[in-house]
């Protein structure tokens, strides 16, 4: 089993984010702001991190990647970028601030699935 934290600001995807990957036998611990997904990975070291680009705040998803990135403890932890924002610049802006993998909603279940899939097992 593996430990994910889901960080997304939008409490209906964050938590049906949650069901999938509960039910995918995986351990979900759900954030709602980049200072919660900060505090939630310095807690206990995830496998795994989905995380939204566009969260309110002074932390996003991008700064969040940036300071996990920056910390020994996370600098390897795979972060799946999830996102509206889906122009070559913006999915540019997301792997140079260190993501793993990016997807642009709308996206399906099976989508996420063969993402969360790969990344743990590139990762194992």
């Amino acid at each position: 089993m593996s430990l994910i934290v889901v960080a997304d600001d939008e409490p209906e995807l964050g938590d049906l984010l949650g069901v999938l990957l509960t039910r995918l036998g995986h351990e979900v611990v759900i954030a709602r702001s980049g200072t919660a997904t900060i505090e939630a990975c310095a807690t206990r070291v995830p496998d795994l991190v989905l995380l939204d680009v566009g969260m309110p705040g002074e932390l996003d998803g991008l700064e969040v990647t940036r300071r996990l990135r920056a910390q020994a403890e996370t600098s390897r932890v795979p972060i799946l970028l999830l996102t509206a924002r889906g122009s070559e610049d913006d999915v540019t802006s997301g792997f140079a601030a260190g993501a793993s993998d990016y997807l642009v909603k709308p996206f399906g279940a099976q989508d996420v699935r063969e993402r969360v899939t790969a990344l743990l097992e590139a990762t194992s």
